[in-house]
C-alpha cells in the first residue's frame, strides 16, 4: 500500500444514492465494501461525513429558517445522523468503528480527542468524524483538512461522483478538461473549485497532498490507496 493513513471525505449528497432525500442503505453498503477491502490491507482509514443530504447551514440561514450560526449547528446534527448510518452499516460488514464528534454526545458518541483517535488507528479501527470542526462558519471540507492534519494522515481523498478535477463542471460543459494532476498553485490561478478556500489553506501550508476521485466506481478506493492513478492529484 502506498498509503498507510487516510483521512475520506464523503459528502452528505453522496448519500442521497438515487433518492431526493435521506439516506440510501444501497450506497451505505457500497462505501462499507470499498472501505472494508482497504482495511483488510492494513490501510488506517478515518472518515468525515457532510450533512447536505438532511440540512445545509447556508441554505437555511438563506431562506430566512435561522440564523446562519444556528443553522450551521443543526447541519454539525445532520452530519452525526450520517455518521451513526455509516457506523451502523461498516459494523454489518465487520469493520470496527469508533465515531468521535466535536460536540459531546456521550450516550451516542466518544468526544474528539487527539490522541484517542490515533491510538483508534493504530488498533485498525475505522475512526468516524462527526459534528464537523464544533464550530458555525467552517464546513466539512475544512474539518476534513484539519483532522487530517491532527491525525498525520497521509492524504486527504475526497471521494465525490465526479472521477476528478476538471476545468469546469463537466455536468455542465462537454468540453471540460480533466486534470490528473495539478499543483495547489495552479488551483488559486485557474479558481478551480476543489475545496472551499478555508480547507484548501490548510492543506497546502501543511503540505497535505488532496486527490479527489469517483467513490461510487467500485474498487477506486484500493486501487487509490495502491497508489494508481485514480482521479486527480493536487499537490
Amino acid at each position: 500500500m502506498k498509503y498507510q493513513r487516510i483521512l475520506l471525505k464523503l459528502s452528505g449528497e453522496a448519500l442521497l444514492g438515487n433518492q431526493d432525500y435521506g439516506i440510501d442503505p444501497v450506497v451505505l453498503k457500497q462505501y462499507a465494501e470499498e472501505v472494508n477491502a482497504v482495511v483488510q490491507e492494513g490501510v488506517q482509514v478515518a472518515i468525515v461525513i457532510g450533512g447536505g443530504n438532511i440540512f445545509r447551514g447556508v441554505q437555511g440561514a438563506q431562506g430566512g429558517v435561522v440564523d446562519r450560526a444556528t443553522g450551521d449547528y443543526m447541519g454539525m446534527l445532520a452530519t452525526m445522523m450520517n455518521a451513526m448510518a455509516i457506523q451502523g452499516a461498516f459494523e454489518k460488514e465487520g469493520i470496527v468503528t469508533r465515531l468521535l464528534s466535536a460536540i459531546k454526545m456521550e450516550q451516542i458518541s466518544e468526544p474528539f480527542i487527539r490522541r484517542r483517535a490515533i491510538r483508534h488507528l493504530e488498533k485498525g479501527r475505522v475512526v468516524i468524524f462527526g459534528a464537523g470542526t464544533g464550530n458555525p462558519y467552517f464546513t466539512t471540507d475544512t474539518a476534513a483538512s484539519l483532522r487530517a492534519v491532527e491525525i498525520e494522515a497521509d492524504i486527504v481523498i475526497k471521494g465525490t461522483r465526479v472521477d476528478g478535477i476538471y476545468s469546469a463542471d463537466p455536468e455542465k460543459n462537454p468540453e471540460a478538461v480533466k486534470y490528473d494532476k495539478i499543483s495547489y498553485k495552479d488551483v488559486f490561478d485557474k479558481d478551480l473549485n476543489v475545496m472551499d478556500m478555508t480547507a484548501f489553506t490548510l492543506c497546502h501550508e501543511n503540505k497535505k497532498q488532496i486527490v479527489v476521485f469517483n467513490m461510487n466506481e467500485p474498487g477506486n478506493l484500493l486501487k487509490l490507496a495502491k497508489g494508481d492513478s485514480i482521479g486527480t492529484l493536487v499537490h
